[in-house]
C-alpha cells in the first residue's frame, strides 16, 4: 500500500507530541497487557498496520502465538486471565461506543480488576491506539515494526 499522506512530515510539531504522549501512556502498563489492548483494538478497527507493530511487539515481549491468534476469540479462549479479560472487555466497549452501550457491564469488569489510576491509564491507551489506527487507515501508512522501536528509544 502506497501511504496517501505522511502526517509526520505533514504536522511534525503534533505528531511528535502525539507519539510522544502514545509511549508515556504505553510504558505506563504492564507490556503484555498494553500489546493485547492493542493489538484488540486494531483488529477491531481493521488497521493492519497496528496489528502488524503490536503482534511484533508483543513477542518481543513474551507473548505467545497461542495467545496472539486466539485474541480475536478471547471471550471463549482459557488463556486470558480475568484482568486481560476485563481490560478487553473496556477494550472492545470504547472501540465499538457507537454500536451498543456495553460501556457500562464492561466498566463494572474493569473496575473489578484496576485501581481508578489504572482504570484511566488503561482507558488512555485504548483512546491512543484508537488514534493511531485512525491515523493509519485514513492515510493508508504502513510501518515497519523496527522503524517504530527506532523512533520509540530516541524518544526515550
Amino acid at each position: 500500500m502506497t501511504a496517501r499522506l505522511d502526517p509526520l512530515a505533514a504536522a511534525p510539531k503534533m505528531m511528535k507530541i502525539w507519539f510522544e504522549a502514545s509511549v508515556a501512556i504505553s510504558s505506563s502498563l504492564d507490556p503484555k497487557l498494553a500489546e493485547l489492548i492493542k493489538i484488540r483494538a486494531s483488529q477491531i478497527n481493521g488497521c493492519a498496520n497496528c496489528i502488524n507493530l503490536h503482534t511484533t511487539f508483543a513477542r518481543e515481549e513474551g507473548e505467545t502465538e497461542q495467545r496472539i491468534y486466539l485474541l480475536s476469540a478471547w471471550q471463549e479462549a482459557p488463556c486470558f486471565t480475568d484482568r486481560e479479560r476485563a481490560a478487553l472487555g473496556w477494550t472492545e466497549a470504547l472501540s465499538r461506543i457507537c454500536e451498543a452501550h456495553t460501556h457500562i457491564a464492561a466498566y463494572e469488569a474493569l473496575k473489578a480488576h484496576f485501581t481508578p489510576e489504572e482504570q484511566v491509564k488503561v482507558t488512555l491507551l485504548i483512546n491512543i491506539i484508537n488514534g493511531w489506527n485512525r491515523i493509519a487507515v485514513g492515510f493508508g501508512g504502513f510501518v515497519d515494526p523496527q522503524t517504530v522501536k527506532a523512533s520509540i528509544a530516541n524518544a526515550a
